[in-house]
């Protein structure tokens, strides 16, 4: 079944790589709020969806990694994740400290990542048999289990993530809804790209090496003496990554 996607531009501006468009859409249900970069060349493009970290937003990746991927031919899509951003609503976080309505955010959460995917895909911009996902820290978690129930997904990057950390209930209970290990096992052969830090101490390096060591190739798990935190060149490593998937 179709799924009919309505957007709403707030500003469309001319970048030194391309464009830069503010926007929303939705598809019935609350508004999404993302920023399209587009490259000038070639049209239409590989695209990709940019998921930030908790506490972050979307012009964090959208200026970081989006900004990168643009310079090298490579559109991007960065969108705020519930609670996030504009998004933020201090309500609605405190209620999102039970378990019952935190994975009723997750859930949501995965359903939007879906569906930036096919408002990306759906551009006339895009080439739609082109497109990628890449995470930081929390986003890494939508985008391993976003790419497992999406075969289009041509490649993934994960940046500080991983596992669920090990021998706790909250992980227990949270592994039953969202399995990091189970859905990177899905990706069967589409490119991997984890990049990480050695002394990062949110996402700890065995979780990030417990991640890579379940998944196929190919794939590639790159260290940054960094924490969680990763610098510059880490960026750029990933941007070159996915324009030599995308674009070889």
């Amino acid at each position: 079944m179709t799924t009919r996607i309505h957007q709403t531009t707030h500003a469309d501006q001319a970048v030194p790589a391309g464009r830069r468009i503010t926007l929303e859409f939705h598809a019935g249900g609350e508004a999404i709020p993302g920023i399209l970069l587009l490259p000038r060349e070639p049209v239409p493009a590989p695209g990709v969806l940019l998921l930030h970290g908790y506490s972050s937003r979307k012009e964090h990746v959208s200026e970081g990694v989006g900004g990168s991927l643009m310079r090298h031919g490579i559109a991007s899509l960065a969108i705020d994740l519930p609670l996030h951003g504009t998004r933020g609503d201090p309500l609605q976080a405190q209620a999102a400290r039970n378990p019952l309505a935190l994975m009723g955010i997750w859930r949501q959460g995965l359903k939007e990542c879906r569906l930036a995917l096919g408002y990306l895909r759906a551009r006339k911009e895009i080439d739609r048999d082109c497109t990628a996902i890449a995470g930081y820290s929390l986003g890494s978690f939508l985008a391993v289990l976003t790419a497992a129930e999406d075969p289009a997904v041509r490649a993934v990057v994960l940046a500080a993530g991983g596992d669920l950390p090990a021998g706790t209930p909250l992980s227990a209970v949270a592994r039953t809804v969202a399995d990091p290990i189970r859905a990177v096992r899905k990706l069967r052969g589409r490119p991997l790209l984890m990049v990480h830090g050695t002394g990062d101490r949110t996402m700890k390096p065995e979780q990030a090496q417990r991640l890579f060591d379940a998944a196929e190739e190919p794939k590639e798990l790159k260290w940054w003496n960094a924490g969680h935190i990763l610098p510059a060149p880490a960026i750029d490593y990933a941007a070159e990554w996915l324009r030599e998937r995308l674009k070889g």
